[in-house]
């Protein structure tokens, strides 16, 4: 089978991309995989979870051939003291804040890897009604937010008593 993207050399790399629940297989040589950054390549180290992290987030600009953007590696945590370089190397924070201070640099990393930065998977059978009210609330907060906005004051009444009767359904399940 030849690469699917030069049409020239045979395609060694076979992968499988699953974006939004849209499945796309690849057939790329090796040199349009690592042109592509499709391609996880290691040291002499071995491979392991953060060489595997790491090519995932994309984060070897040797590797892929992208520009080094030093400023967002020179971020650092004010509660744990870790930088964002320190991150990219470990694949793993040092605390809960860290989410906070590396946010902008990570929601393209999720996109990326879960092709959107927002969890929308299953929900547990068990709390899938709370959550699904939750869900529902949030969703008729902005409704009422672009309602009010709009000087559909009428409309912006009505979604506002439904998100009441939703509140109390919800604190009611709670006990």
């Amino acid at each position: 089978m030849l690469c699917e993207n030069c049409q020239q050399r045979p395609a060694t790399l076979h992968f499988t991309k699953i974006i939004n629940g849209q499945k796309n297989e690849y057939h790329l040589c090796e040199q349009c995989a690592k042109e592509k950054g499709e391609m996880f390549s290691y040291d002499d180290s071995g491979f392991s979870f953060n060489n595997l992290l790491s090519g995932l987030l994309n984060f070897d600009p040797i590797k892929n051939g992208h520009q080094v953007i030093t400023s967002p590696d020179q971020l650092r945590c004010k509660t744990c003291g870790l930088t964002f370089s320190q991150f990219k190397k470990m694949g793993k924070f040092g605390c809960h804040d860290c989410y906070n201070y590396f946010e902008p640099q990570l929601e393209p990393i999720f996109r990326r890897i879960h092709g959107n930065s927002q969890h929308i998977g299953k929900v547990p059978h068990r709390s899938g009604e709370n959550i699904k009210i939750k869900r529902e609330i949030v969703q008729l907060k902005e409704q009422l937010q672009r309602k009010i906005l709009a000087e559909e004051f009428e409309e912006a009444a009505k979604l506002r008593d439904q998100i009441k009767a939703l509140e109390s359904k919800l604190s009611e399940r709670r006990g």
